[in-house]
C-alpha cells in the first residue's frame, strides 16, 4: 500500500464545517479484497473527523457510505488479480464545502451504467445479484458519475456530498 498521509491534528467541530477548513486531500491504494475496502472506509471516517466533520453527523456518515459502496463495488466488480484499487477523498471548503471520493480500478470492461440510467433491480433478483450500490451512493450523492482513467486501465467512480457551511456565527 501506498499513501499520501499527512499528520493530522484532531479538530472535531460542531455540526457545520468549520470555515478554517480548506482543502484536505487523501490517497491510497488498497488491495483489492473485502479487508481492503473495509480499510479504506475506515480511514476515510477517521480523515473526515480530524479535518472537521466529526463523527455521529449525517455529513459524516453520507461521505462514509458512499465511500464504503464505491469501494466495495471496486472489490466485486472492478477486481483484476494482483491489481489494487486506489481511493481519493478530498474535501474543500471553496467556492461551497465539499467532499469528493473517486475509486479508481484497473478493470475496464464493466463501466457503470451513466447517472441517469440506474434501474431498481427486480424483487425477484434477489441480494446475492446486488445491482444496489449505486442506487445508495445516486440517492446519497449530490452528484456521481464515472470516467475511463488516462494513464492506466480501468475506470474511476467518483461521488461528491455536499457539506453544511459554517454558520454565520462561528
Amino acid at each position: 500500500m501506498t499513501s499520501n498521509i499527512d499528520s493530522p491534528g484532531r479538530t472535531t467541530q460542531l455540526p457545520g464545517l468549520s470555515s478554517h477548513v480548506a482543502a484536505h486531500v487523501f490517497a491510497m491504494r488498497f488491495t483489492s479484497t473485502p479487508r481492503g475496502a473495509r480499510l479504506a472506509r475506515r480511514l476515510v471516517a477517521v480523515r473526515l473527523d480530524a479535518w472537521g466533520v466529526p463523527y455521529g453527523t449525517g455529513p459524516h456518515e453520507a461521505v462514509v457510505l458512499v465511500a464504503a459502496e464505491l469501494t466495495a463495488n471496486a472489490v466485486r466488480h472492478g477486481h483484476v488479480p494482483g491489481r489494487d484499487f486506489h481511493l481519493l477523498l478530498r474535501v474543500t471548503a471553496e467556492p461551497r464545502p465539499v467532499a469528493r471520493v473517486e475509486v479508481s480500478d484497473t478493470r475496464s470492461s464493466r463501466v457503470p451504467p451513466a447517472p441517469g440510467q440506474l434501474a431498481v433491480p427486480s424483487p425477484e433478483s434477489g441480494p446475492a445479484d446486488g445491482g444496489r450500490g449505486l442506487l445508495l451512493v445516486a440517492g446519497i450523492a449530490d452528484r456521481w458519475g464515472w470516467y475511463p482513467r488516462d494513464r492506466a486501465p480501468g475506470k474511476t467512480v467518483w461521488a461528491e456530498c455536499e457539506l453544511p457551511s459554517a454558520s454565520p456565527s462561528s
